[in-house]
């Protein structure tokens, strides 16, 4: 059974950190890329961070560059998403995707593929940052 948990939300003020994981199952992250994207109320759905699936590359979009880390841990079938200096415009659901398409980007700037694209979603972590 294919499963793609994520974990670590949860409540963080103005500058603090968060780490979010997603464990995958039922298929190998070797042979994905991973992205992160998140979701604001009312807003849609915006990508934040990709990584290739060998974990070589990493791509940030321009709100994430600088304050986020995306790696991968393949032998652990494992995604992280480390999260620095939050603002409150970071509060969202955050979900991983996985995709067999490589990262895609522009400038060196992530530009996610749309939803349906993407091979396997998990259920969203909520992160919540107050000012």
């Amino acid at each position: 059974q294919v499963q793609f948990v994520e974990s670590g939300g949860g409540l963080a003020q103005s500058g603090g950190s968060l780490r979010l994981s997603c464990v995958a199952s039922g298929f190998s992250l070797r042979y994905y890329a991973i992205g992160w994207f998140r979701q604001a109320p009312g807003k849609e759905r915006e990508g934040v961070s990709c990584i290739s699936s060998d974990a070589g590359s990493t791509y940030y979009t321009e709100s994430a560059k600088g304050r986020f880390t995306i790696s991968k841990d393949n032998a652990n079938n494992t995604v992280y998403l480390q999260m620095n200096d939050l603002k409150p415009e970071d509060t969202a659901v955050y979900y991983c995707a996985a995709d067999h398409v490589e990262c895609t980007y522009f400038s060196g700037i992530y530009h996610n593929r749309d939803a349906d694209d993407y091979d396997y979603w998990g259920q969203g972590t909520q992160v919540t940052v107050s000012s």
